[in-house]
């Protein structure tokens, strides 16, 4: 099976790229076969509808808390509020929420769904900082769009399957929490690259075997990719894959079936 590990932005260019590895699982080997990179959102689409059979795992939220859905009266379905944000400007996005936020009390302005609080994630309504809230304004609406199969939100009959994953949550079980990338150069420290390389060489050890299903094949290029990028971004999309492999080999991607379809699930 093609299996895909995006690593997302918002606001692609030829400073901050989509990032994306092309794998493919084979009995217990999850081959890491190269890596694309996207300086706007045209080129990217037009690349997942090449291929009528996939798994992506990508790394922006899918969907948006049920409180603020309700609050707002979006619908009643994640197609339905997914399709209403998709007629938004990102400025009208982004006042809605700011609007939403003002007079609410503190802890009470950006909502956690199940599924962050479980994993540790941060409000898929936060646009600031790590605008993961304007991520999924950019993501969501295309995916649904294009007709994917999104699971649990939207599943349909399409071969082309996405699913919400959390690369961060296989580096800090490797190296904790310390920080492994930074998009500020002035940031950007010879540790760091170290970091990077304890998580690659981790993954690509036999351990990987007992952690994950299957050992994990990346050849010296990529892996000095995966190093070299102080932005982070080739390598979560490597620990994305590994996430999206993960998933595939479970029943329904190992999504339980009391999630709450209208907000999504972290497969992780």
């Amino acid at each position: 099976m093609k299996i895909y590990g995006i690593d997302f932005t918002s606001a692609p260019s030829k400073t901050k790229v989509i990032t994306c590895v092309e794998s493919f699982l084979e009995t217990d080997i999850l081959h890491i076969e190269k890596f694309y990179r996207f300086t706007d959102f045209l080129s990217f689409m037009d690349f997942l509808q090449r291929s009528p059979s996939w798994i992506a795992g990508v790394d922006f939220p899918l969907g948006q808390p049920r409180k603020l859905i309700e609050n707002l009266r979006w619908g009643e379905t994640w197609a339905e509020y997914v399709a209403l944000i998709g007629q938004m400007t990102k400025q009208e996005f982004v006042e809605t929420l700011n609007q939403y936020r003002q007079g609410r009390a503190n802890g009470d302005r950006e909502h956690l769904r199940q599924t962050d609080r479980l994993t540790g994630a941060i409000s898929p309504m936060k646009i600031y900082g790590v605008p993961v809230g304007k991520m999924f304004f950019e993501g969501a609406p295309r995916m649904l769009k294009a007709g994917f199969s999104i699971l649990p939100c939207h599943p349909t009959n399409d071969s082309r399957i996405v699913i919400e994953i959390y690369p961060a949550l296989i580096a800090r079980s490797i190296i904790g929490k310390q920080s492994y990338k930074s998009d500020n150069k002035q940031k950007q420290t010879s540790e760091m690259q170290f970091l990077r390389q304890e998580i690659i060489n981790q993954v690509r050890s036999p351990i990987s075997q007992i952690e994950y299903g299957f050992i994990v094949e990346v050849n010296q290029q990529l892996d000095g990719e995966c190093v070299s990028d102080p932005s982070g971004d080739t390598i979560d999309a490597v620990l994305a894959a590994i996430q999206a492999a993960q998933a595939s080999r479970q029943v329904n991607c190992g999504i339980p079936e009391t999630c709450d379809r209208l907000e999504g699930w972290i497969c992780a």
